[in-house]
């Protein structure tokens, strides 16, 4: 069995699902930072071009989670987890769409272990 690079936690699982049923189809991408700070963020689909140098690292809830190639190199070596917490006040703080629900998500990760390392899936 491969080592999945990305996973979700039950929590964000929960928010993904009613955006799912608000929004229709989602994307989410993981910027190298600047203006889009380094938060994973989730957008309709068809209202996000994923830029062509990011990296499609696995999909979270059948939707697509795509991550700049420069972070990916920082994270290469690691297992991400996307998880939310509640933001009270934050609405209109960012483009992604659980802010306006009081959420917003967050990405947690660790080193990979020697074992998961060896069997770590490929990227495609």
């Amino acid at each position: 069995m491969s080592t999945q690079r990305l996973s979700v936690s039950s929590n964000a699982a929960e928010i993904i699902e009613r955006l799912k049923k608000e929004s229709g189809e989602l994307v989410f991408n993981q910027s190298g930072g600047c203006c889009d700070g380094t938060a994973p963020m989730c957008y309709e689909k068809s209202d996000f071009h994923v830029p062509s140098r990011n990296i499609k690292l696995g999909e979270i809830c059948g939707v697509e989670f795509f991550i700049d190639k420069d972070q990916f190199e920082y994270f290469k070596h690691s297992h991400i987890e996307v998880d939310v917490k509640e933001e009270k006040g934050a609405f209109g703080n960012s483009f992604s769409l659980e802010i306006d629900m009081g959420y917003q998500f967050l990405t947690k990760s660790r080193i990979f272990s020697d074992e998961e390392y060896r069997n770590l899936e490929d990227i495609i």
